[in-house]
């Protein structure tokens, strides 16, 4: 059965993400068009290129984790450089490892740019906070004068995951108009970052113009963790940023799961892990996916096309539009 799939931002706890896909495909069904932010944009953009559940198993087991947060020797000194890193560049880690890994996976599977896909099928999540805005990719990205169609996949992905503060921003340079005046730098560029700035789980994408005659189940996969309400240790102007933020992804969109998308979220525990962990053991990471993969299943074993549609009606198509 054709479902479309909808993956929250979670950081390196995305590897149950992966763990949910394998057990909705071992169970047959099909992903039609997907979309994701952050961590859940990486398994979008693996699935909308073709990968399985399984695959993308054996991609974690293999994902050079600690070599996303590499940063040159300079930025090394303790904290004199870390903070400097931080005031230069904006990001504590420049994501351009994460951005490469992803563009290699993918060209594994003959997929580079949005155009190597069909129309619609891959959506990424991603934030400007330069105009403070939410941007759905590839199609915002036109923009910024660039083609949606020439857009890369693993860039949007980077766009979609970069954790204020702790990944570099990317920058889109600005198209000036002449005037005579020098125009500063730093005013030059767009800074794009982690789409969960604005909407960490974005079940909505698939909404906006579905009919009663045309539905396709929207099954979104998100990250919870042991508690409701976790504890955040926070020691300084670092660990109070990674809080304030891991604060917003975990809550900002939970009153809009809890109201009226329950009967369409697959809710997988991701064991007490943070979102910048990255440093993970092979038994952790393979113990979130063991977690996505029995959430997953125990949801679709209970799942049924009826009571599915009997609530998209009451909970969406008739809900009020904002």
């Amino acid at each position: 059965m054709l479902i479309n799939g909808v993956f929250e931002g979670g950081g390196v706890k995305g590897i149950a993400l992966a763990g949910g896909v394998s057990a909705a495909m071992d169970l047959g069904y099909e992903f039609n068009q997907v979309a994701g932010t952050s961590s859940g944009s990486i398994v979008a953009a693996f699935l909308a290129a073709g990968y399985t559940g399984e695959e993308m198993r054996e991609l974690i087991l293999r994902a050079p984790f600690k070599s996303f947060m590499q940063r040159s020797a300079i930025f090394n000194t303790k904290l004199i450089g870390p903070a400097t890193r931080l005031l230069i560049k904006k990001g504590l880690y420049s994501g351009e490892a994460l951005e490469h890994w992803v563009n290699w996976q993918l060209a594994l599977k003959g997929i580079r740019n949005f155009g190597d896909l069909k129309h619609n099928q891959l959506r990424i999540i991603a934030s400007d906070i330069t105009q403070g805005k939410l941007l759905i990719l590839p199609e915002d990205i036109a923009q910024y004068g660039i083609d949606p169609k020439r857009f890369s996949i693993a860039k949007a992905v980077r766009m979609s995951t970069s954790i204020p503060y702790f990944f570099d921003p990317v920058m889109i340079r600005r198209q000036l108009k002449s005037s005579g005046k020098a125009t500063p730098f730093t005013e030059q560029f767009y800074y794009i970052v982690d789409g969960g700035l604005l909407s960490n789980y974005p079940l909505w994408v698939f909404d906006q113009n579905t009919t009663r005659d045309e539905i396709i189940p929207v099954i979104g996969f998100q990250l919870v963790g042991k508690t409701e309400t976790p504890t955040h240790k926070i020691k300084g102007p670092i660990t109070m940023l990674e809080a304030l933020f891991g604060t917003m992804l975990s809550a900002h969109d939970e009153r809009y799961i809890e109201q009226k998308n329950r009967f369409r979220t697959v809710k997988i525990p991701t064991l007490g892990v943070g979102n910048t962990q990255f440093n993970l053991s092979k038994e952790l990471s393979l113990s979130l996916y063991d977690s996505g993969y029995r959430a997953s299943e125990d949801y679709f074993n209970e799942w049924s096309a009826k009571t599915y549609e009997e609530n998209y009606e009451k909970f969406v198509l008739r809900a009020p539009q904002k």
